[in-house]
């Protein structure tokens, strides 16, 4: 049998995330009002990263990258989501539906690969304090944020490619309320094994990795933070960890279930949950965790908004 050219398929049907139509317009307040907050709380840490000093520091830096990445992410889902809410036809054209599984694909491992160098960011200012402007300089910062980009689009365009070559021919709706891998794989017309085991490969490299880079930073920091003599030390220490922890365990859990489980095990709805919460619910609490938890970036917003602030 001639298989059908992917190229035939101009379009897909996105089935969105609300069960009933009728409650469209409530899921769309709530999720407009969500992304406009990840907008304006992430653009606000960019911004006193930017304009103040004390916070010109590689964790600041990386942490900005991070605020940048998950700005990124939702976008690239979210608006097509609040569209397909409010209008009749919810279709996606091919060529949106393959950029927009490789975007979402560069940012969510970007975001992975950024968690790790943050943990080592972690790892040098606490285990190697005295070497840590020669080995956190700025023109290593930014290799180490060039490095993260070439892995990201490399892993994207790998998934990307080989999940797009194959042949679909009906019926397009995808179960999703975006062009997620998993979720246009289970429309092809044909043997998806090798996609899986290659998602499987592709999720150990990119997320198993840098999560056990991760594991390993903090086994010697925490090792680290227990040889400090004062309480206060060991708690100023730990607290710089903590919230890196809270977004890691957010971040990795859902997304090693959403891409290192068999194919057999597919839940669409769950699958609609669990990209929620990796991206949107996840770009929302980063920037809330950092700030909350951060004294350097309170007293960056009381001195840049309130002209008296300073941290205590």
């Amino acid at each position: 049998m001639q298989e059908v050219n992917q190229s035939s398929v101009a379009e897909f049907i996105l089935l969105g995330c609300a069960p009933y139509p009728r409650i469209n317009p409530l899921f769309f307040t709530f999720f407009l009002g969500f992304y406009l907050l990840i907008l304006v709380s992430n653009s606000l840490l960019i911004t006193l990263i930017y304009l103040d000093s004390h916070l010109h520091t590689p964790m600041y830096f990386f942490l900005s990258i991070l605020s940048l990445v998950d700005m990124s992410y939702v976008t690239t889902t979210v608006p097509q989501m609040l569209v397909n809410m409010m209008c009749p036809r919810t279709t996606i054209s091919w060529g949106a539906c393959v950029a927009q599984m490789f975007i979402f694909l560069v940012l969510g491992i970007a975001e992975c690969v950024l968690y790790a160098i943050m943990a080592y960011d972690r790892y040098v200012a606490i285990c190697f304090p005295l070497h840590y402007t020669q080995l956190m300089g700025r023109v290593i910062c930014v290799k180490m944020v060039t490095v993260c980009g070439s892995i990201s689009i490399a892993g994207a365009l790998i998934c990307t490619v080989f999940t797009m070559r194959l042949p679909y021919c009906g019926p397009y709706k995808i179960n999703h309320f975006l062009c997620e891998a998993p979720a246009v794989l289970k429309l092809a017309c044909a043997d998806t094994s090798f996609n899986d085991q290659l998602d499987f490969i592709l999720g150990f490299i990119l997320l198993l990795v840098p999560l056990s880079l991760i594991l390993a930073s903090y086994v010697r920091i925490f090792a680290s933070i227990l040889r400090i003599r004062s309480s206060q030390g060991r708690f100023k220490a730990f607290s710089t960890c903590i919230s890196h922890v809270t977004v890691v365990t957010m971040f990795y859990g859902p997304a090693m279930i959403m891409y290192m489980r068999p194919g057999s095990w597919y839940d669409p709805e769950r699958d609609k949950e669990l990209a929620l919460f990796y991206n949107v619910v996840s770009a929302f609490l980063n920037p809330i965790i950092y700030s909350l938890r951060n004294k350097d970036v309170k007293g960056a917003f009381l001195k840049v908004f309130g002209g008296r602030g300073t941290a205590q």
